[in-house]
């Protein structure tokens, strides 16, 4: 199964990417993960609140861009703690694949991931969100779950809703030699990576912003592939 993370705010970009996902690879099971789902709602329960469009988080008073940010953290407990599954944030297109990922899991590891080194120099990014540094960053944007790893069964509800964001988006339950690598190919972040590290990426993250979000994001590296995927979606 793969997971889309879904915010209302992004509704159209977490449609887009699955719509990405299933064109390249057509017998895929791809969901959004929305917090309104019956079977996520039911196990949901971080506190959290707006304050002038921005998400705050009700365990840590910190800040968090999307209503994914935390349920994301689930897809074992959801998956039944069987099997391989994906995970992957609202604002990335396909160009690839997924079997190809896929084919990367090694029961070795708890997680697979894009090793990134991103140390942004903005505050603010997506709109108006807070941009905020912490370790391993943008790594749990895209994870390759290995729901049956012993390690994992610590991600039950009851941890997700209290442990810290710095402890769940840094894999902090995980050892580090239970973290995997992927190539950059399958997390390429726009605005940060470039094609002297990646000719050809495999999936392109958005992660300061998407044309979604209006003019100010209208020409970002690979706009017009994501236009040209959200006209394809529309039409379809």
């Amino acid at each position: 199964m793969i997971y889309v993370g879904y915010d209302p705010r992004e509704h159209l970009a977490a449609e887009v990417c699955r719509w990405s996902i299933l064109r390249h690879c057509p017998e895929a099971h791809a969901r959004l993960l929305r917090l309104s789902d019956a079977d996520v709602a039911a196990v949901y329960h971080r506190p959290y609140r707006r304050e002038d469009g921005q998400l705050i988080d009700g365990v840590t008073g910190a800040p968090f861009s999307t209503e994914f940010s935390f349920s994301r953290f689930l897809v074992p407990y959801l998956s039944d703690y069987r099997g391989w599954h994906l995970f992957v944030d609202a604002d990335f297109l396909f160009r690839a694949s997924v079997a190809e990922l896929f084919a990367l899991a090694d029961d070795r590891y708890a997680a697979m991931v894009v090793k990134h080194d991103h140390r942004p120099d903005e505050t603010v990014k997506m709109d108006g969100c807070a941009q905020t540094a912490y370790a391993r960053k943008n790594w749990s944007s895209l994870v390759l779950w290995n729901a049956k790893h012993p390690a994992n069964a610590v991600l039950t509800p009851g941890y997700v809703a209290r442990a810290s964001g710095l402890d769940l988006h840094g894999f902090d339950w995980l050892d580090d030699d239970e973290i995997g690598g992927l190539p950059l190919a399958w997390n390429y972040l726009v605005g940060h990576n470039t094609p002297d590290q990646c000719a050809e990426p495999k999936a392109v993250h958005f992660t300061l912003g998407g044309p979604w979000f209006g003019s100010a994001y209208a020409n970002v590296a690979f706009a017009d592939d994501w236009r040209a995927a959200s006209a394809a979606y529309v039409a379809a």
